[in-house]
C-alpha cells in the first residue's frame, strides 16, 4: 500500500484517566504555560540588555530560553483549546507538524545541553584559553549546529513515522501526535520501524549524556585540583544548574521511549512534566543560583516597574 491515506484529520482523547477533570487541568496547564513564557522571556530579556551576560555560556542559555518558549507551545496551545470545551480534532498536516517540532526542539535542547556542558569543561579546564577556544564563530556555528542537526533527526523520524497508510481509527490516545501512539494506528507491520525508531531515539540521547558526562568527569577533576576552598565551591556552582537541568531533560525520555512496556498514564504524565514543568523550571534553575543573571532580572524588573511613569 503506497502513502496514499484516508484518513484526514485525527482525534486527541487526552490524558488518559482523567475524564471530568478537564476545568481542573484547563487551569493548572494554562498556569504552568504563562509561567513559562514569561520566565523564559525575563531571561532573555535579562541576558540581552546587560552587557556582561554577552559572553558564551548566557549565548547559550540564550538558545535555551527560546527553545523552552517554543517546546510546549507545540503542544499546550491545541490542549488548552480543547481542555476548554472545544474540538479535539487535529489535521493530519497539524498532527505531523506537532511531531516534527516536538522532536526537532526537544533534539536541539538536547545537542544544546551537550554544547554547554562543552563550554563549563572549557571555561574551567582551560580558563586561559577559553575566550580563543569559545570564540563569537564557535558559538555561532555550535548554536546553528544544534539546530541543524535536531532538524535531521526530526526529519528522519516524522518521515518513519508518516511514511505508513493511516487508513483507520483516527482517535489518538493521548494528548498529542508523538511516534508510539501514531504507530499504533498505521494500517500496516510497525514492528521494524518501531525497532529503528527506538535505537534512533535512544541512541542520540545515549550519545549526548556519555559526551556530557565526559565533560564533567573532566571538570570534576579540574575541581578537584582548586586548592581553595572558594574556588572549588564557586566552580561547582556554575555546573550545579547545567546538571540539574539535565536531570530534568532526559529523564523523561529514558521512562517514554526506552521503557519495556509502555504505560499510558505514566507516559502522558512525565510529558506533561517534560513539556511544561522542565521549561518552567529553567529559568528558576538558571537565575536562583546565578548572582549575575539575578541582578540583570532585578534590574529588567526595575525598568519594567517604572515604564508607566517615564
Amino acid at each position: 500500500m503506497g502513502n496514499a491515506s484516508v484518513v484526514t484529520k485525527f482525534i486527541l482523547l487526552g490524558i488518559p484517566y482523567t475524564e471530568d477533570l478537564e476545568t481542573t487541568l484547563f487551569v493548572l496547564f494554562l498556569g504552568c504555560y504563562v509561567f513559562t513564557l514569561m520566565g523564559n522571556l525575563l531571561i532573555l530579556l535579562a541576558i540581552v540588555s546587560s552587557t556582561r551576560l554577552h559572553i558564551p555560556m548566557y549565548f547559550f542559555l540564550c538558545q535555551l530560553s527560546v527553545c523552552d518558549i517554543f517546546f510546549p507551545s507545540v503542544s499546550s496551545p491545541k490542549m488548552l483549546f480543547y481542555l476548554s470545551g472545544n474540538s479535539r480534532a487535529i489535521s493530519y498536516a497539524g498532527c505531523v507538524s506537532q511531531l516534527f517540532f516536538y522532536h526537532f526542539l526537544g533534539c536541539t535542547e538536547c545537542f544544546l545541553y551537550t554544547v554547554m556542558a562543552y563550554d563549563r569543561f572549557v571555561a574551567i579546564c582551560y580558563p586561559l584559553r577559553y575566550t580563543v577556544i569559545m570564540s563569537h564563530r564557535v558559538c555561532a556555528i555550535l548554536a546553528v549546529g544544534t539546530s541543524f542537526f535536531g532538524c535531521i533527526q526530526a526529519t528522519f523520524l516524522t518521515t518513519l513515522t508518516f511514511q505508513l497508510p493511516y487508513c483507520g481509527p483516527n482517535e489518538v490516545d493521548y494528548y498529542f501526535c508523538d511516534i508510539p501512539v501514531m504507530l499504533k494506528l498505521a494500517c500496516a507491520d510497525t514492528s521494524a520501524l518501531e525497532r529503528v525508531g527506538f535505537v534512533s531515539v535512544g541512541l542520540m540521547p545515549l550519545s549526548c549524556f556519555l559526551l556530557i558526562l565526559t565533560s564533567y568527569s573532566r571538570i570534576v577533576c579540574s575541581i578537584l585540583q582548586i586548592r581553595s576552598t572558594e574556588g572549588r565551591r564557586h566552580a561547582f556552582s556554575t555546573c550545579s544548574a547545567h546538571l540539574t537541568a539535565i536531570l530534568l531533560s532526559f529523564m523523561p525520555v529514558v521512562l517514554i521511549y526506552l521503557q519495556p512496556t509502555p504505560n499510558p498514564w505514566l507516559n502522558a504524565t512525565v510529558q506533561v512534566l517534560n513539556n511544561l514543568v522542565t521549561p518552567m523550571l529553567n529559568p528558576l534553575i538558571y537565575s536562583l543560583r546565578n548572582k549575575e543573571v539575578k541582578y540583570s532580572l532585578r534590574k529588567v524588573l526595575r525598568q519594567v516597574a517604572f515604564l508607566p511613569e517615564q
